[in-house]
């Protein structure tokens, strides 16, 4: 596994696993614990996925089972948009941290640049402090959101997680983040498949090179951007695949071609559309629901 480091210097590996839609009871845990047994040492998940507490077990069940120690891994949770507030959002770490079972979290993001954005981030400070978060940033922030909540807050934001893939490459996004010290962690860099992804001669080229899938490619081509990937898959077999990314590597004429694939459209919705700041601001979650 390869790391990089954030501001507050903590360690984080490039690739990780998600757990982004895996609600069928059960399915998280056991996905968490064949996640471990391959490699991966970074899990991502969100008090929105609803499986925070089976994540903890399956966290739980691979340290108890000498798989690994906590100190090798590094968890990640979000805040959702009812949460962020002043008055919320302390409680709102304390639950996540309930529900993983954990003492603290490695890196603990705002989900949504919604609501009171800066009474929560007030709050992430604190407990920043405190040792209970050992890093903070945020998610699917904009270059204006992002150094808004920056300039004027005690602690920058050390890392941004947004939409980043071959469609939606976000090249502005990420060479501003890079030059202001914040990391960039992408979610679906698979896209999840939408524009036949898994169909596209350029990316079947490249990785017939290689000998390599159109994921690893996607993988590799983000890496060498310097962005941490979140990639999901609950079968252990794509979950090794999607880590043996790091014996090869991308020419530039190479990582060129893909940069062409760009539309700079998002392949899923637009986070400045009213409609969807409306929609998020009155979605009810459960924060169990693999519990139910």
């Amino acid at each position: 596994m390869e790391y990089t480091e954030l501001t507050s210097n903590t360690k984080m590996p490039v690739l990780g696993f998600g757990v982004f839609q895996v609600q069928e009871k059960g399915a998280a845990k056991q996905a968490v614990i064949d996640a471990i047994k391959t490699g991966y040492r970074l899990i991502d998940t969100a008090a929105s996925y609803g499986n925070e507490r089976e994540v903890g077990e399956g966290i739980f069940t691979a340290i108890e089972e000498g798989l690994v120690t906590r100190e090798e891994l590094f968890v990640t949770s979000k805040m959702w948009v009812q949460d962020v507030s002043a008055d919320k959002a302390a409680s709102a770490i304390l639950a996540s941290l309930e529900r993983l079972n954990l003492e603290y979290l490695d890196l603990y993001l705002i989900h949504q640049p919604y609501n009171d954005v800066f009474g929560a981030w007030r709050a992430m400070e604190e407990a920043y402090r405190t040792g209970q978060l050992k890093a903070i940033g945020v998610s699917n922030f904009d270059i204006a959101q992002l150094t808004n909540l920056a300039e004027f807050s005690e602690i920058k934001p050390m890392l941004n997680q947004i939409e980043v893939n071959p469609f939606q490459q976000n090249k502005k996004d990420v060479a501003y983040f890079s030059d202001y010290g914040v990391q960039t962690e992408a979610w679906a860099p698979f896209a999840e498949g939408k524009n036949g992804l898994f169909l596209n001669e350029i990316l079947k080229e490249i990785g017939d090179k290689y000998n390599k899938s159109i994921a690893q490619v996607v993988l590799r081509c983000l890496t060498q951007r310097n962005i941490v990937v979140v990639a999901k898959s609950v079968k252990p077999e794509r979950m090794a695949q999607n880590l043996n990314v790091f014996d090869f590597k991308l020419t530039d004429k190479e990582m060129e071609k893909i940069a062409s694939l760009d539309t700079n459209i998002s392949q899923f919705f637009d986070h400045a559309d009213p409609e969807m700041i409306k929609w998020m601001a009155n979605r009810e979650i459960s924060y169990d629901v693999t519990a139910e």
